[in-house]
């Protein structure tokens, strides 16, 4: 058995603890907040509460089977099939159903968009043959040098994914209506990207959803990080909250304990699960200014970064940052009817509005924001004949904007066009609003105010993404919105998975080591 620390208690350091304790490895979680789960957590008040952060579920078989590999079986999380998807609502007036099955969809399209019915059918013919390739080369796996990233056949694949081109441009070949390629990627939105910067690779995402579908956790998202923290404690797994990892114990080019509050505690490996570019925070001082002569350095108690993550011989303050959220939770003492569980409401230019969020670092004139009512799928989810609403922003990460004096004008805006929009009597029923900016997500340890990790631009995807074995250095791995595959739940926990699983093979090779000395 293995001593194994996991430095942040977010969803990739629940999975890493899940995975590890399940093959009889002794683990102890350190998270700096009052609870677990990071990202994924609630707001209440009073009788409401609703989902802090994520709320779509995807890839729903992904994060089945990674709870199964943990140890808890597929019945441990209820989810909820939205059936339709989500209502994409157009400045123009008109209004796109996602829903269930191809051919219903592109009848759909069809009505909203004649004659385009065909390039949503071939869009989908073309991804059911990329899809699983991307995913058996893309998100199952890490990659520890540049050449096993740039294989042939992935280069290959890369270019029939059209990663060399944005997403939108990448849909634009099967959709002629501006409002058609919004509708088919505005899903970089997910993961904190632009559209129009988000590489082509991503056509995966507007294809999953799709294909698998979307999905509601019963209760929330946020019940998951409880759920996950009931086994973990069944099992005896160690958790400190309200504890603060100071620094990693790092020599002879290994990773041997951390320290707190001046203590320096001794494991075999440790797991970093906070924003990336904070680790380098943790490490040996000066080891960014050495990295670069560790090829020719002899020395060693450096500590060296593998080739596969050329991005990560910069200082965090390289990284570039995903999008921030302006979130907005309300209560309601009322329900819509027809209101679906998750819509999107665009401006007039979807382009020209998020310009000014990843361009022009400015809040956007006509913004663009989604809703989640939980309640129209989920009756519990508030108090009969009431609603609890979310709305999603995206807004720059930006710290030189004020938000304090920034937040409430914003606000007012999207909840009065909301209310013209969608929620007619919004105003007049609401009992509770809760604002929060991307300063408060940055006060909570998320790297630049961002939502999502690092951004998911093509200098930070794949091989140019912090790896789960980050560095040359035995027994240190990380996992996180901003390490490889990246963002979104189901992806952190497969970033997880794999971090584990090459964490539990360095350990086998070590241990083999020790007995043939023996």
């Amino acid at each position: 058995m293995s001593r194994v620390a996991i430095v942040g208690g977010g969803i990739g350091g629940l999975t890493a603890a899940l995975l590890l304790s399940r093959i009889g490895q002794e683990v102890t979680l350190y998270e700096r907040a009052s609870q677990v789960g990071g990202r994924v957590a609630f707001e209440e008040h009073g009788p409401y509460r609703i989902d802090r952060g994520p709320t779509i579920v995807l890839l729903p078989d992904m994060l089945r089977s990674i709870l199964e590999e943990g140890g808890l079986p597929p019945e441990s999380v209820e989810l909820l099939r939205c059936d339709p998807l989500y209502r994409v609502h157009f400045k123009s007036g008109r209004t796109l159903t996602k829903v269930n099955g191809i051919q219903e969809q592109a009848a759909e399209v069809e009505r909203c968009f004649p004659g385009e019915g065909k390039g949503f059918i071939r869009f989908m013919h073309d991804m059911s043959i990329l899809y699983p390739l991307g995913k058996a080369s893309f998100l199952e796996r890490g990659f520890k040098s540049r050449s096993e990233f740039f294989s042939f056949g992935n280069l290959s694949l890369m270019v029939r994914l059209q990663a060399y081109k944005s997403l939108k441009e990448a849909v634009g070949r099967y959709f002629q209506s501006e409002e058609l390629k919004d509708a088919f990627s505005l899903q970089s939105l997910y993961i904190g990207g632009a559209p129009f910067r988000t590489p082509g690779i991503y056509t995966m995402l507007p294809y999953a959803e799709q294909a698998f579908g979307i999905w509601m956790l019963k209760g929330g998202y946020g019940e998951l990080p409880r759920i996950m923290l009931r086994e973990l404690k069944s099992r005896g797994v160690t958790i400190h909250t309200h504890t603060e990892v100071q620094s990693l114990l790092v020599s002879g080019g290994q990773c041997h304990g951390v320290v707190i509050e001046g203590e320096a505690i001794s494991y075999d490996a440790v797991l970093y699960n906070g924003d990336f570019p904070h680790l380098e925070g943790l490490l040996p001082q000066g080891v960014t200014k050495k990295v670069r002569n560790t090829q020719k350095a002899s020395q060693p108690q450096l500590l060296t970064r593998t080739d596969s993550s050329p991005a990560l011989n910069q200082p965090a303050s390289k990284f570039l940052p995903s999008s921030g959220c302006l979130l907005i939770y309300v209560a309601a003492s009322k329900r819509w009817e027809e209101s679906l569980t998750h819509q999107f409401f665009l401006p007039d230019s979807l382009n020209d509005s998020l310009r000014e969020v990843f361009d022009r670092n400015i809040i956007p004139d006509k913004p663009s924001y989604y809703v989640f009512n939980p309640a129209a799928l989920d009756e519990s989810a508030a108090p009969p004949g009431e609603s609890i609403l979310y709305f999603l922003v995206p807004v720059p990460a930006a710290q030189e904007i004020n938000w304090e004096t920034a937040a409430g004008p914003l606000a007012d805006k999207v909840l009065a066009d909301a209310e013209s929009r969608g929620f007619p009597g919004l105003a007049d029923s609401m009992v509770w609003r809760k604002v929060r900016t991307p300063m408060d997500a940055k006060q909570e340890g998320m790297f630049g105010g961002g939502s999502f990790g690092i951004a998911p631009v093509l200098s930070q995807s794949g091989v140019f993404r912090p790896q789960p074995k980050p560095f040359k250095i035995e027994g240190l791995y990380a996992a996180g919105a901003s390490v490889h595959p990246g963002g979104g739940v189901p992806i952190v926990m497969q970033g997880a998975r794999l971090a584990v699983h090459e964490l539990i093979k360095e350990l086998s090779i070590n241990e083999g080591r020790r007995i043939a000395k023996v």
